[in-house]
Order: C-alpha cells, then structure tokens, then sequence
C-alpha cells in the first residue's frame, strides 16, 4: 500500500511551470531519498544477489534524478540561471581561481576578470588548452 497519497496537492486546474517546478523537486527528493535508501541496503548485507539489484536499482533512481533536475531547469530560469553560474562557480574552484573569483563568477564578466589576473571571459575549449 502506497505511504504518500498521489492526490494530496490536486489542483482544479493545470499547474504552471513555477508550479510543476516545485512539485518535481519534491519528486526529486523522493528520488534522492530512494538512492540513499539503496545504498543503505547495499551497505549492511553480504548478499550479492541482492546487492546486483539494489545497485541497478539505485542506478535507475540516479537517472530519474538527473532528469528531473534537467526538466527543474526548463521550467524554472532563474533555477536555469543559477545552475549556469554554479557550474562556473564549480569550474574555477576546482581549477584553483581566488576567492574573489569565485564570487564574482556571475556579477558580468568584467568584475570575474578583474578579480582573476589573465582570466579571459571569452574561454573557449582552445583557451583552456593553454
């Protein structure tokens, strides 16, 4: 028997996109809660045969995951916007850029590249060769 009552927030009309936004990121947690749930389960048994299962099973939940957070980002452009500095924010962290960098990844172009002596704004595949 289900736990959660699918028509619990039925609405007498269509969802917008903000709204259906909203309702998707709690079936993206549901998602995230069902893989840690997995691998709890693949954690406290020796059971291979289970363990095969509950692998391609959490698997299963990673991509629904994905998804929803690739659908979140159509119908939700400031969450699009954000996702779009962040990965920035993630790629000048992780490439060693100041502090000052970071922050100002997303504030224009011309603040990030002050605050990053020899940070051209325009990178490309070919620039980060260099």
């Amino acid at each position: 028997m289900p736990q959660t009552n699918p028509f619990h927030s039925m609405v007498p009309r269509k969802l917008t996109d903000s709204e259906l936004a909203r309702a998707i990121r709690l079936d993206m947690e549901a998602e995230l809660d069902a893989i840690n749930l997995y691998a709890a389960h693949i954690d406290a048994t020796d059971n291979e045969d289970a363990k095969a299962i509950l692998r391609h099973v959490m698997d299963e939940e990673r991509e629904h995951a994905a998804l929803f957070w690739e659908l979140i980002a159509r119908l939700d452009p400031a969450q699009a916007e954000h996702i779009k500095v962040m990965s920035e924010k993630f790629r000048l962290i992780v490439s060693g850029a100041s502090h000052e960098a970071v922050e100002a990844a997303g504030e224009g172009g011309e603040r990030a590249a002050a605050a990053e002596p020899g940070l051209d704004k325009r990178l490309t595949v070919g620039s980060l060769r260099r």
